[in-house]
């Protein structure tokens, strides 16, 4: 028999906490949709990631970063006392800003122990991933103030997300653990008070846990924390909706809904392209192609874990919380409207032997090891006789690595400032529509997805493509 009120997994990035307003819409939203128990993944806060990446640049490079970091701290000091106590900075309020003020201090702490001879993507872990601790404690302390809990639930909970998603060492990108996060999940299911099933629980997207390593004394003393910490890492830029799939495929969860600015699912971004068409529903195999090849809404490796438990992935609008939106599901579907998806900030590297001998498999499989060493992404690869191309995320630290790693090898030309377009389910209007007067550096087509990579166009103010 079904459980009368299943867990569900509710994921709100950052447009829907990015001020005072959007974090009571948020409670609203709660609070008219949870009859039951509910998982809520947290993003950071509006453009925080950004900001913290920035402090973090400051830090790494020796430069100063007071006045960057000051403005995070009173962009989330500001909002807590809007949405807590506007009227009253006494006791009170500084009680209910203490967390709040414990993870500055602890972001600052981190901040001072940066080390620019050390790893650059563990420290970028360790500090970036504050902006998802900030924002769920900030919506824990407002929404269990502000919400009655339904009558199927018996507490308010904020649980840290790095105590149950287990990853590697792969900084920046960690890999998750499945069997240890599943391990640790159970051990919370078999707590009575802390039990998923019977709780309302705020917790942070984006970040998980490596092993754990002995905590300096330094730290120990300006935190109070034990003696043993696990290292923070962080799952991909945008990774929030992972985790939201992660809670869900371990905890056998109903569904998983995440809320956006949009209406759905969209073929395009209503922000770059015109008349965007929303999918009511799709399949959970063409929303892994649309996500593999960049589409914004969902990040790629939300979908699997949620394929293999058939849990539905709902796509709603925290503007109109009553809408339809997009269900992604096990469906089966005619033909879609084209998807258009644009991935900009591209490098398009093309390396040639030097000897003028064929590009042969022993060469590839050298690029690729290289490739995967400095932890580029190839996005699209296209190979002749002697030359392979490969388009690429630019980054100018990884580049250089790689260019030191093979231009005694291959002779390596590389173009940045590009843009990579790709047009699902194309047709020929939609070809005309995104090639009409681009100089195409690179083409290439299949049955189904058409991609080209070309330089980037500034359009007129507010113009659409």
């Amino acid at each position: 028999m079904q459980h009368p009120h299943p867990l569900r997994i509710f994921k709100f990035g950052g447009a829907s906490v990015k001020d005072a307003a959007a974090i009571r819409n948020l409670c609203r939203i709660v609070q008219e949709h949870s009859a039951g128990p509910l998982v809520i993944v947290v993003s950071a806060m509006g453009k925080t990631t950004n900001a913290l990446e920035a402090v973090f640049q400051l830090a790494f490079e020796g430069q100063p970063y007071e006045q960057a970091l000051q403005q995070v701290e009173e962009f989330h000091l500001s909002t807590a006392i809007a949405l807590l106590g506007p009227e009253e900075v006494g006791e009170e309020t500084d009680s209910q800003l203490l967390r709040i003020r414990n993870w500055l201090r602890e972001l600052r702490t981190a901040l001072a122990a940066i080390d620019s001879q050390a790893g650059y993507d563990q420290q970028y872990d360790q500090v970036v991933s504050y902006g998802e601790l900030l924002a769920s404690q900030l919506v824990y302390e407002v929404i269990h103030r502000q919400n009655e809990l339904p009558p199927a639930v018996r507490h308010w909970r904020w649980h840290d997300a790095r105590r149950s998603i287990c990853t590697d060492e792969t900084w920046r990108e960690g890999k998750v653990d499945w069997a240890a996060t599943q391990a640790q999940l159970n051990r919370y299911q078999e707590d009575e008070h802390a039990a998923f099933a019977h709780c309302i629980t705020i917790t942070q997207g984006f970040i998980g846990g490596a092993p754990s390593v002995p905590v300096p004394e330094a730290y120990l003393e300006s935190t109070g924390r034990q003696g043993w910490q696990r290292r923070t890492t962080t799952l991909g830029r945008e990774g929030s909706d992972y985790t939201a799939a992660i809670f869900a495929y371990c905890l056998n969860a109903e569904s998983v809904t995440i809320w956006k600015d949009v209406a759905g699912l969209l073929n395009a971004d209503p922000k770059i392209f015109a008349n965007p068409v929303r999918y009511p529903e799709i399949s959970y195999q063409e929303t892994i192609e649309m996500a593999y090849y960049g589409a914004s809404v969902i990040h790629p490796k939300t979908i699997k874990p949620l394929a293999v438990r058939r849990v539905p992935l709902l796509v709603k609008s925290f503007l109109d919380p009553g809408a339809e939106g997009t269900r992604i599901h096990d469906c089966r579907h005619g033909l879609l409207a084209p998807a258009f998806i644009r991935k900009t900030n591209q490098c398009l590297i093309s390396f040639e032997s030097k000897d003028l001998t064929f590009i042969s498999e022993e060469n590839l499989e050298v690029i690729f090891g290289v490739l995967a060493q400095v932890r580029l992404k190839i996005h699209l690869m296209q190979n002749s006789a002697i030359s392979f191309s490969v388009c690429t995320d630019f980054s100018p630290y990884r580049l250089e690595k790689l260019l030191a790693a093979l231009r005694e090898q291959f002779t390596i030309h590389y173009n940045t400032g590009l843009e990579l377009y790709t047009i699902k389910n194309y047709d020929a209007a939609s070809l005309r529509r995104l090639t009409h007067e681009r100089e195409l550096l690179l083409e290439q087509r299949t049955r189904q997805t058409f991609q080209f990579v070309c330089r980037a166009v500034e359009n007129e103010p507010g113009q659409l493509l």
